[in-house]
């Protein structure tokens, strides 16, 4: 327990700088460089980043570098369809290419951040209205996204959409080491949730924002954000407005530079396959679980 704490705090040390930045003016710099039409420099910046992170352009769908008119869109490429199969009926289908950093049951609608260290599902979900009482001890599952990894979001299962939420906040950086030094990480930082209603009840996926992030996205309504924006906007989906329908390893969403995806589901509702543990390396479409 005392390694935890001292660590904690080295990591907390180490994070003190990002409470200074201008979180969102980065961002948007960001977004708008990874967006330029310069052909030689953005060919400079898809190959120093492929060294760099060792990318592994076989699986990409276009794999020239070449044909990708600016940086965002290498970023956030597609794979061939034949390099991640999805998990069988019943099964789980991990959403996206990454680490999990944390997986397991809540405990009074509590999460785990980082080992030893919980916070509330009230406080992630940051709005009144969302029904909480499937979720008391439900199943959840956090996943990390390297900047090497492939950076689009899939379906765990089929699901009609309820509702869309997007929270405004900070954007700390999540990798592993702010994860286990800045308190709440996860309640503070902008988000969307996507609530959907599945076979086994509600569920919900999360996209996490981050520093450098300029952007989220859902295959129904586009870009979120940029611009952002100092409120929470709330959408509901019903028969009149056409809910949206995704099928299990479907894409829903992408982040324009990497991230952190929460996956929620009810009480006793799932069964992550045991060998699961933080740090594990998980693709999409691999199973992770099995409907009870």
């Amino acid at each position: 327990m005392a390694n935890n704490a001292s660590h904690r705090l080295r990591d907390w040390l180490l994070s003190l700088y990002q409470y200074l930045l201008p979180q969102h003016i980065l961002s948007l710099l960001i977004y708008h460089f990874t967006r330029h039409k310069i052909h030689w420099l953005t060919q400079l910046e898809i190959h120093l980043f492929r060294i760099i992170f060792r990318v592994n352009m076989d699986e990409a769908k276009i794999p020239y570098s070449k044909e990708y008119p600016n940086f965002n869109t290498f970023f956030s490429r597609a794979l061939r369809e034949s390099v991640r199969p999805i998990a069988k009926y019943r099964e789980i289908a991990c959403p996206v290419d990454g680490h999990i950093s944390q997986i397991g049951t809540l405990s009074n609608r509590k999460l785990i951040q980082a080992k030893g260290w919980h916070y509330q599902l009230t406080d992630l979900l940051g709005h009144p209205q969302i029904s909480l009482d499937s979720f008391y001890q439900g199943s959840f599952a956090t996943f990390y996204l390297h900047p090497r990894d492939y950076h689009r979001v899939h379906m765990p299962l089929d699901g009609h959409l309820k509702e869309m939420i997007y929270i405004p906040g900070r954007l700390f950086s999540v990798s592993p080491k702010t994860v286990n030094g800045v308190p709440q990480l996860f309640s503070h930082n902008e988000r969307v949730i996507n609530i959907f209603n599945t076979e086994i009840g509600p569920m919900i996926m999360v996209l996490v924002g981050a520093i450098f992030v300029g952007s989220i996205e859902t295959v129904w309504a586009g870009q979120i954000t940029p611009p952002y924006q100092g409120y929470l906007r709330h959408w509901v989906y019903t028969k009149e407005n056409k809910i949206p329908k995704l099928s299990k390893g479907q894409e829903m969403g992408r982040f324009n530079m990497g991230s952190t995806v929460i996956l929620i589901f009810p009480t006793r509702s799932v069964e992550w396959l045991s060998h699961l543990a933080p740090n594990a390396r998980v693709l999409m479409g691999q199973n992770i679980g099995a409907i009870r």
